[in-house]
């Protein structure tokens, strides 16, 4: 049951069934749109979502759908049904191209592969269109609508004989003109006509006796006369024969085509309503695509659990102007059964309760509806309306008596299976006692399980929401500061109308606001007061959040960028190591051959002096050009001599510099950088002090020289990314380290692993003091607990 009868006015479905008038092609998709109803069979509902859903899908993959020739043919189908006549060309025209399409889509449709449009298909699936009538129809009327020459053997006789004749006819014609013209009798501009089906010249009046022939007509002023010359009147007479002759044997072969299409008028009334329907289809279809509609979870009892659901003619309106428009959430379940919502006027109270009736009435007349994909819905039996000015003065009803008297309706007919809509609910008399029938009213709709969505400003109806099951308060947002609406659905807590803040808001005198705060009562005015804080609460929370979100995205775009450089520097690595190895092989295979072919030269030779020294000189020379090659070191070493305070130091297979600050014993302490270290002396080697003060500029020069030799992508790939230091001296430990440290550093190691154990944790300190001493660490932490926790540490290098 929908009530009342102008629910769809009222709603907006009949704008709704205006634009899917327009879409259709023609009025066989009208007529199944002006039929469109409310439907409570769940099944039924079903099938017709099913089958706008896939036609949606055949639009939005822009497939060569046939478009065309949707004509409607009914009335041609009618009059051919009565014995005794038939249909003329352009009827046979319509009905050829329109089964032409009807054929065509149903190819279209049933041969997409196994599991697409299968709702689509089983609505074609009787509809069946003979071959041979379409045949039949295509010998008659070609596809331009004019009938064909070669219809049939006799046609095509009269109609060569008929051209003929008209062409001795007109050369005839034209001879006569031609002499009436030199004598003066016709116009100068004058041309054959057409009078009585009879060819015919114009004459002027006062010659119309010195041309022999039948006068058929004059103009209006009687200054010319048409006359059929003497002449031609047997040429007329002839074409006049075939005209007729050609005539009778169209209307033959109409009567025929008639009588062979009478035989299948049943099968096709059911293929014509197919194809309305397909216009139907089409048009839904398109109607959502429009308004951004899917296809939700239908269950079969009443059920509403919407995501950014969006009122359709809101939406077009908003997209024209290039607004956006507010989506809302709502859900109606057993436990949740009737919204109750509140909040300031123009806040989009009506907006959001047509919203939920507009969207599951095109729901149950089998349309999609504007919601998110993992929306969901269900079947309601009866939709209640209660919405605007009602009053009548026929019946003598005052709006709130017109309110009560649906009030009346709701009550006593509406029950589990319904859906009750109610404006303003209460308004319309003295507020205590409205209030007061208001939740009388609500309590029996909810006694009664109803579900339902209800828009009130009154205090004790949002109270009465809170304290019984089956009613949830909702508010409108607002921006209390800048008092706007912000036209957003908020379930779980009601809203205020904000009537005070927007009375001193707008200027109202503040002696006029103090006295009506003061009539109000304090506890109202902390009662809105409580809501105007929660909304600020609100905003701020929403506020961080989305801060929060900005941060977390770009923590995850940072991560990202990460891992695909570290990616690309091992693919790099790997690149290098095989170029590399390529080149040792190269080498060495060059220097075998070398050193082969001199020992054979020499023996050949039986180790004669001069030929002998050419060829060491020869393999000389080669080994100088190989040592080019060779990586150079960047620090001169000093071979010999005593290391002692003030000496230019580095580690053994370091180029790392530093000098000595004092030796004890066995150690020494060597400041690298800034960074005093204790190292075994085994462990140094004396650099020359000349070398090892170079400016940087020469330093990095003799470094990068370095690494574009073969020692370093050689020591990448022999490189191991962990080092176990368990049981070391704290001191041979610190030199492993650092060793260790430097050569990852230099050869670009983006991460690196020192196991230590556990112990008493001295190793522990000592390693990680040392790391995050060192510029190049980014960070310094455990390993993962399956992988060895704090018993090892991971560094990662800049």
């Amino acid at each position: 049951m929908i009530y009342p009868e102008n629910f769809e006015i009222k709603i907006g479905f009949a704008q709704v069934r205006e634009m899917l008038l327009e879409l259709c092609l023609s009025p066989l998709g009208r007529h199944f749109v002006n039929r469109m109803t409310f439907l409570n069979r769940h099944d039924l509902v079903q099938r017709l979502l099913e089958q706008t859903n896939e036609f949606k899908q055949l639009l939005e993959s822009d497939a060569e759908i046939p478009l065309q020739h949707y004509f409607d043919v009914t009335a041609s189908l009618d009059r051919a049904a009565i014995q005794g006549t038939y249909l003329d060309v352009q009827d046979f025209f319509e009905i050829k191209m329109s089964l032409r399409t009807i054929r065509d889509s149903l190819r279209f449709i049933s041969s997409a592969e196994e599991g697409k449009y299968e709702s689509l298909k089983a609505l074609g699936a009787s509809v069946t269109v003979e071959r041979n009538l379409i045949a039949a129809l295509d010998k008659v009327v070609d596809d331009a609508g004019a009938v064909r020459d070669d219809a049939t053997p006799e046609l095509q006789r009269l109609k060569r004989d008929l051209i003929a004749q008209q062409a001795v006819l007109r050369k005839s014609i034209t001879s006569i003109i031609k002499h009436a013209k030199s004598e003066g009798w016709t116009p100068a501009d004058v041309e054959p006509t057409i009078r009585g089906g009879r060819l015919v010249i114009p004459v002027l009046a006062e010659h119309k006796r010195r041309v022999k022939g039948l006068i058929h007509d004059e103009s209006n002023t009687g200054q010319t006369v048409y006359i059929e010359p003497e002449a031609i009147f047997g040429l007329n007479n002839d074409i006049k024969d075939l005209t007729n002759a050609y005539h009778r044997e169209l209307i033959r072969i109409l009567v025929g085509l008639t009588n062979q299409l009478r035989n299948h008028i049943p099968e096709l009334r059911k293929a014509y309503q197919y194809l309305g329907l397909l216009d139907f289809i089409r048009a839904k279809a398109a109607f959502a695509r429009r308004v951004e509609a899917t296809m939700p979870k239908l269950h079969k009892y009443p059920h509403i659990k919407w995501d950014e659901a969006i009122h359709p003619l809101l939406y077009m309106a908003h997209k024209q102007l290039g607004r956006p428009t507010v989506p809302m959430s709502l859900e109606l379940t057993q436990d949740q059964r009737i919204l109750l919502i509140s909040g300031p006027n123009a806040g989009g109270k009506s907006v959001s309760l047509k919203t939920v009736g507009l969207i599951q009435y095109m729901l149950q007349c089998g349309m999609l509806i504007p919601t998110a994909d993992n929306s969901e819905a269900g079947i309601f039996h009866d939709i209640f309306i209660d919405i605007g000015d009602e009053q009548s003065i026929e019946n003598d009803l005052s709006t709130y008596s017109s309110h009560l008297t649906n009030m009346k309706k709701f009550v006593t007919v509406a029950d589990k299976k319904s859906l009750v809509l109610i404006d303003e609910f209460g308004t319309g008399t003295e507020p205590i006692l409205g209030g007061a029938i208001a939740e009388a009213v609500l309590q029996n709709l909810n006694d009664s399980k109803v579900y339902g969505v209800i828009t009130t400003h009154y205090t004790n109806l949002k109270n009465f929401a809170e304290r019984n099951p089956g009613v949830v308060n909702g508010a409108m947002r607002y921006d209390h500061k800048n008092l706007q609406p912000l036209y957003q659905l908020e379930i779980g807590k009601p809203g205020s109308s904000f009537a005070i803040e927007i009375a001193r808001k707008i200027g109202l005198p503040k002696h006029i606001v103090d006295k009506a705060s003061s009539l109000v009562g304090k506890d109202k005015i902390r009662y809105d007061r409580l809501l105007e804080e929660l909304e600020t609460e609100k905003q701020e929370l929403e506020k961080k959040l989305r801060e929060a979100t900005k941060l977390e995205e770009k923590l995850k775009r940072n991560v990202k960028e990460y891992q695909d450089l570290k990616n690309y520097l091992e693919d790099s690595k790997q690149d290098i190591m095989r170029e590399a190895k390529g080149k040792a092989k190269l080498l060495l295979k060059d220097a075998n051959q070398k050193i082969e072919s001199t020992i054979q030269q020499i023996k050949q030779s039986q180790a004669e002096k001069e030929q002998t020294k050419q060829a060491r000189q020869e393999l000389e020379s080669f080994a100088t050009e190989v040592r080019k090659e060779e990586p150079r070191p960047a620090h001169k070493r000093v071979s010999n001599g005593a290391i002692k305070e003030g000496d230019y130091v580095a580690l053994v297979g370091q180029d790392s510099s530093g000098q000595v600050v004092s030796i004890k014993g066995k150690t020494a302490e060597v400041l690298f950088g800034g960074l005093k270290t204790i190292v075994k002396v085994d462990n140094l080697e004396k650099l020359d002090r000349q070398a090892a003060t170079k400016p940087k500029k020469e330093k990095a020069a003799a470094g990068e020289g370095y690494t574009r030799g073969m020692n370093i992508t050689q020591r990448m790939a022999d490189f191991t990314t962990t080092i176990d230091i368990r049981g070391e001296y704290a001191e041979d430990a610190l030199t492993k380290l650092m060793n260790f440290t430097d050569e990852a550093i230099m050869l670009g190691i983006p991460e690196i692993k020192i196991i230590h154990g556990r112990g008493n944790g001295v190793l522990r300190q000592v390693v990680r003091d040392y790391l995050y001493s060192v510029q190049e660490v980014a960070s310094v932490g455990n390993e993962v607990s399956e992988r060895g926790g704090d018993g090892a540490t991971l560094a990662v290098l800049k």
